[in-house]
């Protein structure tokens, strides 16, 4: 009995090293993920950075973007027209 009850927790073990906890969505993105998000060049998104038209977070050397940052930007850039 001792020895189906360690294999059993050798398998929960491996288990729960393979996947520790569910899929977290991603909340921040490279600039090379959030051009391909917003659908711009990696250059585009730059400027908008030093334009200061977006805001960002600075990690060391990383720049990263906020996915809440930019939904409100394409919300506030939102346009119609009427003919």
């Amino acid at each position: 009995m001792d020895k189906n009850y360690n294999r059993n927790q050798q398998v929960k073990k491996a288990q729960w090293i393979d996947n520790p906890m569910p899929h977290l969505p991603k909340r921040l993105y490279s600039i090379k993920e959030s051009a391909v998000y917003l659908g711009r060049s990696v250059c585009a998104v730059r400027e908008m950075l030093w334009k200061g038209k977006m805001p960002h977070i600075k990690d060391g050397r990383r720049i990263l973007l906020d996915i809440q940052d930019m939904n409100e930007w394409i919300d506030r850039n939102k346009t119609r027209t009427i003919y």
